[in-house]
């Protein structure tokens, strides 16, 4: 199912910068809910490296490019020799998915419990 955030009293959001989001009246919130928040709406560094990606080949992880490896042998580097193997994916949805089955297949169960 799909809802609307603030349902009650919607936000329509306009544009961000850093950690706020500016809603049509020029209302600042403090953005705690989108995946930016590790680096922040419109950082100028994701922009460029973002582009220029673009610019190069825009698709996701499915064929093979150098890109990927070199990406995964420098965050592996920053890692526990433990932590060794990457797994790319294309959303949250997607990253929970893939734990769950390896959860799954590393313990031999199928139970899960969940927060709602």
């Amino acid at each position: 199912s799909c809802k609307v955030f603030f349902a009650k009293d919607p936000l329509k959001i306009v544009r961000a910068q850093g950690q706020y989001m500016f809603d049509e009246k020029g209302e600042k919130y403090l953005d705690c809910i989108n995946n930016v928040a590790h680096v922040g709406h419109s950082h100028p560094y994701v922009i460029k490296a973002a582009t220029q990606q673009m610019e190069l080949l825009n698709t996701n992880s499915r064929f093979l490019h150098d890109n990927l490896v070199e990406y995964a042998q420098r965050l592996t580097a920053t890692l526990p020799e433990k932590l060794s193997v990457c797994y790319f994916v294309n959303s949250g949805s997607e990253a929970n998915d893939l734990a769950l089955r390896l959860a799954r297949q590393y313990r031999g169960h199928q139970d899960v419990i969940t927060l709602e």
